[in-house]
C-alpha cells in the first residue's frame, strides 16, 4: 500500500486512525488515579528513543532553532498529555475521542485571532455547530473534570497546530518531535518526583504501547501524504470516530447513545462539508503537520484544520 493513489491514501488513512485508537486503548486500560506524571515522563522517553533512527534528518548545526517556541509548544502538549489521559480513563472512548474533535474548530477561532484570517460562513456554521455538539454530546448537567480534561486535551492540540506554523520552515518533523519532547523532560521528571508513585510496570506497558501504535499512526500519515492533496483524503480521518465507537463497544461495552451520536454529527459534518467544499475549488493546504495522538493528524489550511490520538506534529501529545 504505497499511498500514491488516492484510494489506497484513504486507506491508510483509516488504517492508522485504527492503530491511533489502539494507542488510545492502551492509556484507557489505566486505573483511574494512575501516576499521569509518571505515564508523562515515560512516554517522552520511549518517544525519544523511537526518535533516535531518525537522527540524520535532524539538523544538528540548528539543534535548537526556534527553541524558545519549541520550549512553549512542548510544555503546551504537557499539558494536553496529562488531560487526555484523565479523559480518556475516566469517559468513554467515544465520547472523549469526539471532543478531541472540537480542536480543528478552536484552530479556525484561534487563526482568526492571530493571523487575522476571515471564517467563510460555512466555517462559522462549523464553530457554532461543533461547539453545540459538545454540549450535546457531554451535557452540562454531567460535566466533570474528565470533560475538563478532554476539552483541555483539544484546546492543546489547537495551540500547537497554530503555533506550528511560526517554527523554522525547513525543520523536519523528527527535528520537531525531538524538540518538542526534549525540551518538557525536566518538567516531565520534576513532576514524577512531586508524584512520589511508585514504579509501575501497568503504566510502563501503557506508554510502550501508546507510543509504538501512534508512531505506526504517524507512518501511515506520512505515506497517505506524501503522494495525494491532503483535501482529496482528509474525511478519512473522520473515520477514527467510527473505530472509537467499534472499539470501546468490543473492549469496554460502551454503547453510545442518541446524544452522543447527534452531538458528533454536529461537530463532524460541518468539517467534513469544508473539506468536500476545499476539494472542489481545488486548493491543496499549504501545510500538514503530524500529530503524535490523537493526541491525531492535522491538515491546517486558510479555513480549517481537520485534527484527529491521540495521541496527535501539531499536536504530538497522544
Amino acid at each position: 500500500m504505497s499511498g500514491k493513489t488516492v484510494n489506497s491514501a484513504i486507506a491508510l488513512l483509516v488504517i492508522g486512525n485504527a492503530l491511533a485508537l489502539i494507542s488510545d486503548v492502551f492509556i484507557k486500560f489505566l486505573e483511574q488515579g494512575a501516576p499521569v506524571f509518571q505515564y508523562a515522563l515515560m512516554r517522552c522517553v520511549i518517544t525519544l528513543l523511537v526518535l533516535l533512527p531518525f537522527w540524520r534528518q535532524i539538523d544538528t548545526g540548528k539543534l535548537f532553532e526556534g527553541g524558545g517556541l519549541h520550549f512553549v509548544r512542548g510544555h503546551v502538549h504537557l499539558v494536553g498529555i496529562v488531560c487526555m489521559v484523565y479523559a480518556l480513563v475516566a469517559l468513554p472512548l467515544a465520547t472523549a475521542n469526539a471532543v478531541f474533535y472540537i480542536a480543528p474548530i478552536l484552530v479556525m477561532i484561534l487563526s482568526v485571532i492571530f493571523f487575522g484570517e476571515r471564517l467563510t460562513s460555512l466555517s462559522l456554521a462549523a464553530v457554532i455547530s461543533g461547539f453545540a455538539g459538545i454540549l450535546v454530546i457531554l451535557r452540562p448537567v454531567e460535566f466533570s473534570w474528565a470533560a475538563l480534561g478532554a476539552l483541555g486535551s483539544a484546546a492543546a492540540l489547537a495551540v500547537n497546530a497554530v503555533l506550528v506554523r511560526k517554527l523554522p520552515a525547513r525543520q523536519s518533523t523528527a527535528h520537531k518531535l525531538l524538540l518538542n519532547y526534549l525540551m518538557i523532560i525536566p518538567a516531565c521528571l520534576g513532576l514524577a518526583v512531586w508524584e512520589g508513585a511508585p514504579w509501575s510496570n501497568a503504566v510502563f506497558v501503557s506508554a510502550l504501547g501508546s507510543s509504538v501504535f501512534i508512531l505506526a499512526y504517524n507512518v501511515c500519515v506520512l505515506m497517505a501524504y506524501k503522494h495525494v492533496a491532503a483535501n482529496q483524503v482528509t474525511s478519512a480521518e473522520y473515520t477514527g470516530l467510527i473505530w472509537a465507537v467499534l472499539i470501546g463497544w468490543l473492549f469496554f461495552a460502551e454503547v453510545p447513545d442518541l446524544w452522543f451520536l447527534f452531538g458528533s454529527a454536529m461537530i463532524v459534518v460541518p468539517l467534513l462539508l469544508i473539506g468536500l467544499q476545499q476539494r472542489r475549488l481545488r486548493t491543496r493546504p499549504a501545510n500538514h503537520e503530524l500529530a503524535d495522538t490523537r493526541y491525531h493528524a492535522t491538515s491546517v489550511s486558510s479555513e480549517a484544520a481537520v485534527a484527529t490520538s491521540h495521541g496527535g506534529e501539531a499536536g504530538a501529545a497522544r
